[in-house]
């Protein structure tokens, strides 16, 4: 039989066929998804309210377990803003679609957020979280043009200067008639690079009848508060996330949330 004889292939053409071999695979190949600045968090505090404008929602704890989130309670009702929530600045990618967070908006800041220090009246409380008993003097400064914007001072370090304009003491109990609401409390990582007029002094803390909404904080039953606080471990690097359910609908799956709670 004969031989038949194939003409040479150039190198150029088995060069480019590789190269588009390997551009063929690549556009093909699933992309791995990004990873949030959250991936660690092994505690996570979840609040939903019903829509952009409900003024009233419930709050859950989670725990990661076995590389699921499992609920560690039941939801407990919490209130939020007087004008409902808005979309805040946290670890969550900005989203654009929806009301934004404004300094004085009435709304609580919506996201995912790290969760900071503990604080209240008491010298301390029962809570692993770093704990920062409030005096006379502790204001959080909500001053959009203070070079101390969205902190928690002492002006008897600071200066009494530096408190002018905030609406923000801490001991509300010692400045407003025995008010209870910040006798304990968490402070919510929003807006931690201080981006002026985008909000600040965002915490959680108790309320004073069930219900009440707040000026864009998250407030709750003292007993649901005290929960919380015992839980809550530093080192398990917990998170709080607070979103409209459709949003939660939304992005659970791509942000790797509760399923439980869909």
């Amino acid at each position: 039989m004969p031989t038949l004889s194939l003409p040479p292939v150039p190198l150029r053409s088995l060069a480019l066929a590789a190269v588009l071999l390997a551009c063929s695979i690549r556009a093909h190949a699933v992309e791995p998804p990004t990873p949030y600045p959250w991936r660690d968090a092994r505690q996570l505090v979840l609040v939903l309210t019903d829509d952009w404008n409900a003024t009233t929602g419930t709050l859950q704890r989670f725990e990661l377990r076995d590389g699921h989130w499992r609920a560690d309670a039941a939801a407990a009702p919490i209130s939020v803003g007087r004008n409902g929530t808005a979309w805040g600045l946290g670890l969550h990618p900005v989203q654009v679609e929806g009301p934004q967070k404004q300094e004085g908006d009435g709304r609580a800041p919506a996201g995912v957020f790290t969760l900071g220090e503990a604080f209240g009246y008491a010298d301390k409380i029962d809570t692993a979280m770093p704990y920062r008993a409030m005096q006379a003097t502790s204001y959080c400064i909500d001053v959009p043009d203070s070079p101390l914007y969205n902190r928690i001072i002492d002006t008897r370090t600071e200066g009494e200067a530096a408190a002018q304009g905030s609406t923000e003491p801490m001991r509300l109990d010692l400045h407003n008639d025995g008010d209870v609401r910040y006798r304990e409390g968490l402070v919510i990582g929003h807006n931690s690079t201080a981006t002026p007029r985008a909000g600040s002094c965002i915490f959680a803390h108790l309320w004073r009848t069930p219900g009440e909404p707040t000026a864009g904080c998250t407030a709750m039953a003292s007993e649901t508060m005290n929960r919380l606080l015992a839980w809550l471990r530093p080192e398990a690097r917990p998170v709080f996330v607070l979103l409209p359910r459709a949003e939660y609908r939304r992005l659970a799956r791509d942000w790797r949330l509760p399923e439980a709670a869909r």
